[in-house]
């Protein structure tokens, strides 16, 4: 591991002035499952890690009835799983932060983490880079071992799929995520958080290289019926080869609105609009499901040995909305 400076920030302000203005000078730190990993291979080289857990106004989880449920962004994944007012109020958030990695990680994955992480893509992890190119600087991607990249947003040079599989859900649920930098706080919601690279340099969401996420705030629950459903090679410790969240909001049998998110499938979460809009004003049934599920994954686009994961995501799509409605 390259030798770096270690600072133990006690603010939000603190933080952002010991973070650097330009990529790679610098790292924030939170649970530092994945981020150490990455040093140790030497696929980053921050010359000075920002230790936030310190920082005790980022943790935390409470939910008011009228504001909806805050989530700190160093909250530990076992801590949203386990939280009872969590499991109360968005049991399908309960259930998908006990279905990350395994215990130990969860014990130390923070949510912030989660939804800032780098791609799980052996090109990027085998020092490739983000838009996985040789040294001369050719796609690795589109001729090489892409049975796990994306299907969905994969008309550029990113490739890869979005590791999160919390953040599907979240954008289903209409999360935003607040985030603090040089310029002091903004408010985004959680599907205007991520973007897709374009260019050498650029990382997969909107933050300044001297700026973090603070917080997560979820809008209280209503009557919306929410599922997320992961189809992996394993049960246990895998991340999943196509997911889809869904939150139905219903009057009486039918859906007066619908959000679906599908994760794994494209660089960023990917929310399909179509779907949900075919959704409104449906009762579900097996048939309306199976055709939401079509219109999600119509676009997709497989590349030379990934295309079993259309097949994948539509499913999925089919038995979130299936699980959502009851």
């Amino acid at each position: 591991m390259q030798k770096f400076e270690y600072a133990s920030p006690t603010t939000k302000e603190q933080a952002v002035e010991l973070l650097g203005k330009q990529w790679g000078e610098s790292e924030a730190l939170a649970g530092g499952s994945d981020l150490l990993s990455l040093m140790k291979d030497f696929i980053l080289t921050p010359k000075r890690l920002v230790n936030l857990k310190s920082i005790k106004e980022l943790d935390g989880i409470s939910f008011n009835a009228r504001t909806g449920l805050r989530l700190g962004a160093l909250a530990n994944i076992n801590e949203i799983a386990d939280s009872a007012q969590v499991k109360k109020e968005y049991p399908t958030l309960a259930y998908a932060a006990g279905e990350v990695a395994g215990p130990q990680i969860r014990n130390v994955g923070t949510l912030g983490g989660n939804l800032c992480q780098h791609p799980r893509c052996w090109y990027f992890r085998s020092g490739f880079g983000l838009l996985a190119k040789d040294e001369r600087g050719e796609p690795l991607v589109p001729n090489g071992d892409n049975r796990y990249h994306a299907i969905l947003g994969n008309d550029g040079p990113a490739l890869y799929v979005h590791p999160s599989t919390l953040a599907p859900l979240l954008i289903s649920l209409m999360a935003k995520v607040k985030t603090f930098g040089p310029k002091g706080a903004r408010e985004m919601s959680l599907d205007q958080f991520y973007l897709t690279p374009k260019a050498d340099g650029e990382r997969g969401n909107v933050l300044l290289p001297n700026e973090i996420v603070t917080e997560v705030i979820i809008p209280p629950p209503g009557n919306v019926r929410s599922a997320t459903y992961e189809i992996r090679h394993r049960e246990v410790l895998d991340w999943p080869l196509a997911m889809a969240s869904v939150a139905l909001t219903m009057s009486g049998k039918k859906v007066s609105a619908a959000r679906l998110t599908l994760g794994h499938v494209a660089p960023i979460p990917w929310p399909s609009d179509e779907a949900a809009k075919f959704l409104v004003g449906k009762t579900i049934s097996e048939d309306v499901a199976t055709e939401a599920g079509k219109i999600a994954v119509s676009k997709a686009k497989a590349l030379s040995r990934n295309g079993y994961k259309i097949q994948l995501a539509q499913v999925a799509v089919k038995r979130a909305i299936l699980q959502a409605a009851g």
